[in-house]
Formats: C-alpha cells, structure tokens, sequence
C-alpha cells in the first residue's frame, strides 16, 4: 500500500504478538503457528482492523492501543482456523506455498490446531475492554463462517442456485469476517454507534466485492497472471455471480447441464467462460463489484475525514480492477 507511511499497519509487533499467542508446550501445534506466522500472507483483514481504529482516531499513544493489536491478532487467528479446516475439507495440497498442515501432520493434528487458535483467540477477548460484545460478534461471525462454508454445498448438491443463495454464501465465507475486522475497533473503543454501523457495512460490502472479484477471476481471469487454472468453482459444482446471469438467459439449460457435471467434459470451462462474456454475464458482473465498492467507501463518509479513511476507501476501490 502507498502513500500511508504516518499509518500503523501490522508489522513487526503484530507478528510478535500473533508468535507469543501461539505458543504451545506441544511441538505440532508450535509448528504450525510458526508455519503461520513465518507465510505471512497479505494479513489484509488485520490491516482492515488496523486502518479502523486509526480512522476511529486511535494511534500509538492511545490507551487501548495495545488491544488494537490484540484485536487484529484475534481476526487473524479465526481466519486461520477456517483456513485450516477449509483445507482438509477441500483436500488442497497447499497453503501460502507451503505444504498443507493436514498433509504435513494428518487431520486431527490440523483440526485441534484450528480449534487451538479458536480458543486463543477467546482468551485474547476476555481480556480486552469491551470484550462482552467482542465475544458476542465473534461467535456470530464464526456462526456465520460455518453455515457459508455448508450452503455452499448444501447448494451444489441440491442444484439450488439463486442471487439470495450465493450472497448468503460469500457473506459467510468472505465478507462477515471483514465486516467484523472493520467493526470490532469501534466495540474496542467505544465509538458511537453510528462509526460503528459506518464501519459494519463498509467491511460487508468490501468483504462481497473482494468475493464477487475472486469469483469473476475464477472463471474470466488470465491463468498466468492467477498463477492457477481457471473453472475451480464450476468444477465444484458452484454458481457464481456470472454463471447464475447465464442460468437467467436462453442459455440456461446448457449451463445448467456443465454445474450438474462438475465441467467435466473437455472444454466446458471454456464453453462457460465465452457464454459469460458473449451474453454481458462478465460485464453486469463488474458493475455489480463496481456498486458494493461504492457503497462501501460511502458509508466511509459517516467517519472524520483522515489518512487511514482514505486508506480503507482505496483497499475497496482496488476491487475494481484486481487482476488476481
């Protein structure tokens, strides 16, 4: 990111912090906290946490700055859970260009490592001020992970596709958790209940935008670029944005007949890909991103104007043209 070099953003001190919460006596569960810590990744949903309590008025000297990076290592850990059981459930062979934990230790050991960061993170909140309702939108937004992940195949295997459908869907796997990495600062501060619903729906429409890109990249993104195959969702039996535009269009039956064989026929990603983009599918799909980051970096307007507002403006209009 440029152009924020007054901002605090995690750094050192945040992978510290994220190092020492995730010490354990037992080896296993050490080496995959270290596994995480050392992949790094963007730590984007941090960096969402981060930039709120800044744009809530926060910075170093604040009192509570401390539980800012404590709250920012708490939506790290849960994103890391779901990561390590979204890996075993969809059998990937790696994560971050390392070798998947399950692979690398077995099931169990990768499963009781994610219920490990789980209950980390629950001590982590008890200590927080506020951490009554820091609890609370906690468990709903792992309430809310878990019942993304099920619809999501609870509607492949019933063939239930609809718009309500996968907004519920990439809510749930995507956009609940950056509505909580931008919201929760607000909780930790006691900000006014209006910055706190500013910054709710700027994490959701973020959250649904940054979703709907993957899923256009998915099917109409530059594989080089992606740096792996296109057509992941429709082999899965998943209806994306674009495809269900096309299941609303006269070619709804042969689109239709490629989801219910997993495209499994030589060139039905391709057949797929050339409809969507023939028939506006990829075009009504950009618009659409286009509308949530707007109404995103809109409900960005109820907070003081500052660096880190603008900051969190630009993470969104990225969406627009992400190329992977």
């Amino acid at each position: 990111m440029t152009g924020v070099a007054s901002l605090i953003l995690p750094g050192a001190a945040f992978e510290a912090r994220l190092r020492e919460v995730l010490r354990s006596r037992v080896e296993f569960i050490e080496l995959i906290g270290e596994d995480l810590v050392m992949a790094g990744g963007k730590r984007a949903r941090p960096t969402v946490t981060y930039l709120a309590a800044q744009a809530l008025g926060a910075d170093a000297a604040h009192p509570h700055w401390p539980g800012v990076t404590d709250l920012a290592a708490c939506v790290e850990l849960l994103h890391s859970a779901s990561l390590l059981h979204d890996d075993l459930i969809d059998d990937a062979d790696t994560r971050r260009g390392q070798q998947a934990a399950f692979r690398r230790f077995g099931n169990v050991v990768s499963v009781m490592s994610g219920d490990f960061m789980l209950s980390r993170l629950l001590m982590l909140l008890a200590g927080l001020p506020g951490s009554a309702p820091l609890v609370r939108a906690f468990g709903e937004t792992a309430s809310l992970v878990c019942e993304g992940e099920v619809l999501q195949f609870q509607v492949a295997a019933y063939a239930d596709y609809s718009l309500g459908n996968y907004l519920d869907v990439i809510h749930g796997k995507t956009a609940a958790l950056v509505e909580l990495a931008a919201s929760s600062p607000a909780l930790l501060l006691g900000a006014p209940g209006e910055e706190h619903a500013a910054l709710a729906t700027f994490g959701r429409e973020y959250g649904l935008a940054f979703q709907m890109r993957d899923d256009l990249l998915d099917l109409a993104g530059d594989e080089d670029t992606l740096g792996k195959p296109v057509g992941g969702d429709l082999r899965e039996g998943k209806a994306t944005l674009p495809v269900l535009l096309l299941l609303d269009s006269p070619q709804q039956k042969e689109v239709r007949d490629v989801l219910a064989r997993r495209a499994a026929a030589e060139g039905d990603v391709a057949r797929v890909r050339d409809l969507a983009l023939a028939t506006g599918a990829v075009d009504a799909t950009r618009e659409e991103i286009g509308r949530r980051v707007a109404l995103a970096v809109d409900a960005l307007g109820a907070l003081p104007p500052s660096e880190a507002r603008d900051a969190l403006a630009t993470l969104a209009r990225h969406e627009i043209d992400r190329a992977s």
